[in-house]
């Protein structure tokens, strides 16, 4: 016997209201950017500069002793968090001591670094500094642009792809729904203040690449059904794809999610947020190509005389057409 988790056959209406998904999703996105206007981002030395101190000990992290013993060293605004991992033993507790940048200088000094790190000593005698990173500010401001680029660089050549594939409206779709999963990442990146740095925007990357993915596999079955039932309206037809790809969508999905979750609880701190982004990302990106890019697909309409003779299959006659499967 066969576990099934969808079942083969759906007959699900996806769209008894397209514009109130739209409506939800552009309200999530003014949400997002709101939290990041008036939040910001908790830049990760990567796009911030500064001195990241990793610390372990035997004896419990104390964050507030850890302040106070630092605090004479006059260093300005000093981030201090336990890391929390189920992997670590009761006498492996670690902390990680985030120094930006001071204003006027190019990077935190040597001397300071030792002095931090001696005045942490006299609060834990066998605190052992395991990992000590370092970035510069003008380093980090490259940083932010190219990462900016790349992400950018990556919706444009989607957009692209698609266009040139299919039609300019599914392009569209496409695009507004990575876009969608984009500010939506970053929207929760910014009202939880989890830190943002390198490893994130190469989770943004691979959630445009995964949203894409299925967003195509759901294109390519809507221009087969198209082609193939040209009397249907366009509604119907959506959502007769969605329900024969539903399947994989689901089945991708869920077993990805079970990878990622693994990561996140046993995976440790240093791929945390990474995993953290990537699980977020494949939940709204699955939501998104339902949700989003077929919804607007709908609202923009799309050509449905594709000038090919059909058979008596009802298909465009000596052509088959890949859909990713089901």
């Amino acid at each position: 016997m066969r576990l099934k988790l969808v079942p083969q056959t759906t007959n699900w209406d996806f769209f008894s209201r397209p514009k109130l998904w739209l409506g939800i999703s552009a309200l999530l996105i003014v949400v997002a950017l709101l939290s990041f206007g008036t939040r910001g981002l908790n830049y990760g030395i990567d796009f911030a500069g500064g001195t990241t101190i990793r610390t372990e000990s035997a004896q419990p992290v104390d964050v507030g002793a850890y302040r106070a013993a630092i605090a004479p060293l006059d260093l300005g605004d000093v981030t201090i968090t336990e890391v929390f991992d189920p992997t670590f033993g009761p006498d492996r507790n670690v902390a990680m001591v985030a120094i930006q940048v001071q204003d006027g200088q190019e990077s935190v000094s040597g001397e300071t670094i030792v002095a931090v790190q001696e005045a942490l000593r006299g609060v834990a005698p066998d605190i052992t500094f395991p990992s000590v990173e370092s970035v510069g500010p003008t380093v980090s401001g490259e940083l932010i642009v190219t990462a900016i680029i790349a992400v950018m660089l990556a919706i444009g050549a989607v957009l692209i792809y698609i266009w040139l594939r299919f039609e300019w409206q599914f392009a569209v779709g496409a695009v507004v729904a990575l876009v969608h999963d984009v500010v939506l990442t970053l929207g929760i990146f910014s009202e939880f203040g989890i830190r943002f740095d390198l490893a994130i925007i190469a989770a943004l990357l691979t959630i445009v690449g995964y949203s894409l993915n299925d967003t195509v596999v759901v294109f390519d079955r809507v221009r087969e059904n198209l082609r193939r039932y040209k009397s249907r309206p366009l509604r119907d037809v959506l959502n007769l794809s969605i329900n024969e790809t539903l399947s994989r969508t689901f089945m991708t999905s869920f077993t990805t999610l079970l990878a990622l979750i693994a990561l996140f609880v046993l995976g440790g701190d240093v791929i945390r947020g990474f995993v953290f982004a990537m699980i977020w990302g494949v939940i709204v990106g699955t939501y998104s190509s339902i949700f989003v890019a077929s919804a607007t697909l709908l609202v923009l309409g799309v050509k449905r005389d594709w000038s090919k003779p059909e058979d008596d299959a009802g298909g465009p006659s000596g052509t088959q057409f890949s859909t990713g499967g089901s």
